[in-house]
């Protein structure tokens, strides 16, 4: 009897110990092996990239020449010499802050529509078909509409995410708020939910994690999107900065941009998977 009452006393807390010791280490084992896989990935990549640099005769930088250039920006990245002549940090920065204007913006849009097309039958028959005729349209037929209506290179910037960026919010919303299951439904008509506390407590909850999907989705769009916008409305961004930079003839410059580009997605992308998974039911 005593014997029992001291494995029940040191049994919970040693398991603990043992249980948090092994989740410790096979999570830096999986870091570990994540970081050489990735490693070995950026490997291949650097190989391919100075193949295709032998091939072109110099046409293309190889990874060498563009790093150094590289390092040149990132090294002073917040330097301000004039409208023509800003440090990357500043490129990058105006650029960022334009995607999350943009994507704020036609997020407020596509959640809420998506619960209306999701939970409404009429709704979806009426405005579904408007989403997969608008949806396909490339970016850069909407910069014109842009213009006409807001006169200004960057507010047409900004309504281009915008109406780019919204659909897949849109589409992974109704779908979730569609997949409701039926037993949920009935066991808040069976409690006498009202609408208000059914959206709350059972639609909201069951579709967030297709919702977080789909701003995971959007969010690649907006930051897709930018570039091409930047391009045509000049001023200042990362997409202008590009063009800029071929206009110079500079294509190691085009280069470390088109790097910067991946990073800051690749970011942006772990961001909203890292929130995703936190609401994720497995």
């Amino acid at each position: 009897m005593k014997d029992e009452i001291v494995l029940r006393e040191t049994w919970p807390k040693t398991t603990l110990r043992h249980f948090t010791f092994a989740a410790l280490k096979q999570r830096i084992i999986g870091i570990g092996q994540s970081t050489l896989w990735m490693l070995a990935g950026f490997s291949v990549l650097l190989v391919w990239w100075g193949l295709a640099s032998s091939v072109s005769a110099g046409a293309l930088p190889g990874p060498l020449a563009t790093m150094k250039v590289l390092w040149q920006l990132v090294s002073d990245p917040f330097y301000d010499n004039g409208p023509n002549d800003k440090g990357i940090g500043i490129q990058l920065f105006s650029s960022i802050v334009r995607v999350f204007i943009g994507f704020g913006l036609g997020s407020l849009v596509a959640i809420p529509m998506g619960v209306l097309i999701g939970a409404n039958e009429i709704c979806k028959k009426l405005f579904y078909p408007l989403v997969q005729l608008l949806r396909p349209v490339s970016p850069l037929a909407w910069f014109p509409i842009g213009l006409a209506v807001f006169k200004h290179a960057g507010e047409a910037t900004i309504f281009v995410i915008f109406i780019t960026s919204l659909w897949p919010t849109l589409i992974n919303t109704s779908f979730g708020v569609a997949s409701v299951p039926d037993d949920h439904r009935n066991v808040a008509k069976a409690f006498g939910f009202s609408k208000g506390k059914y959206l709350t407590k059972i639609l909201i909850p069951f579709s967030l994690p297709h919702i977080l999907t789909g701003l995971r989705l959007s969010i690649g769009v907006a930051w897709l999107v930018i570039v091409a916008g930047e391009m045509l409305s000049g001023g200042i961004g990362i997409g202008f900065f590009v063009w800029d930079s071929w206009n110079a003839l500079s294509l190691e410059r085009v280069m470390s941009a088109i790097l910067l580009i991946g990073i800051v997605g690749l970011l942006l992308d772990r961001g909203f998977d890292f929130i995703a998974r936190k609401f994720s039911y497995t």
